[in-house]
């Protein structure tokens, strides 16, 4: 896990990749929380039976859960120190690439694209990749902008 204590250690970073999180596997049980959550019951995401002769052969996560577990797995690349608060402040370039089914893993993979010190305040422009374990082609790709809160010395 890379450990961060200010703007400049996080900055010497700049075109690197940050690092790849573990492998998270996202279970139907999980997919149907989120569902209830959301209140999008599509069947291609609850309904196993009917998902059996759809076009993905089982049920597929939610685009959208794919998505919010981007805070979970990128906690898992890096920890910021000496933060008042960190703020999400954007998504951009995001694509979907390829279902992910029940009972598959994905992983984040960040780079650190841009950084700059907006008087005092941090701006990262992460760029992620979600990957499928075993799969070639990735779940969700994009640049993900985080603002960044240091405690003044």
């Amino acid at each position: 896990m890379l450990v961060i204590n200010n703007f400049e250690e996080f900055a010497s970073h700049k075109g690197e990749v940050l690092g790849i999180s573990d492998w998270l596997e996202i279970p139907q049980e999980r997919i149907n929380l989120f569902a209830d959550a959301t209140i999008d019951h599509q069947w291609i995401h609850v309904d196993e039976e009917k998902a059996k002769n759809g076009p993905f052969g089982k049920t597929i996560v939610h685009g959208y859960l794919t998505l919010s577990l981007l805070p979970h797995l990128w906690s898992e690349i890096i920890q910021v120190n000496n933060l008042k608060m960190m703020v999400n402040y954007g998504m951009d370039k995001m694509k979907f690439g390829q279902a992910v089914l029940s009972g598959q893993s994905i992983r984040l993979k960040a780079i650190l694209e841009d950084i700059v010190d907006l008087r005092g305040i941090c701006k990262a422009d992460i760029k992620f990749t979600i990957e499928i374990k075993d799969q070639k082609k990735p779940a969700l790709t994009g640049v993900a902008t985080f603002l960044y809160h240091f405690e003044q010395k």
